[in-house]
């Protein structure tokens, strides 16, 4: 079974990406929360996105589950904030 390390990054204009920790290219995910929205949540913008993320992890898992296709790899997700 392989390991993949998954980075949430907030972006210095305050969008957030999914990608992997290890590789170079395209982000898997991008959150991107309007003025109004950042207005309401304030501070926990970070907190909405990892949640958001968490769920659609699950989410995706509970097909590959549904489709009888195989776990593997383990995917751990760590944040960062680059200005």
């Amino acid at each position: 079974m392989t390991t993949s390390v998954l980075e949430i990054i907030e972006l210095s204009d305050g969008e957030f990406i999914l990608q992997h920790a290890d590789k170079e290219g395209e982000p898997l995910v991008r959150i991107h929360f309007s003025s109004e929205t950042r207005e309401f949540i304030a501070d926990s913008a970070i907190d909405v996105a990892k949640a958001m993320l968490q769920a659609g992890i699950e989410t995706a898992a509970e097909i590959a589950d549904e489709r009888g296709m195989a776990k593997s790899e383990i995917l751990s997700v760590v944040d960062h904030t680059i200005h």
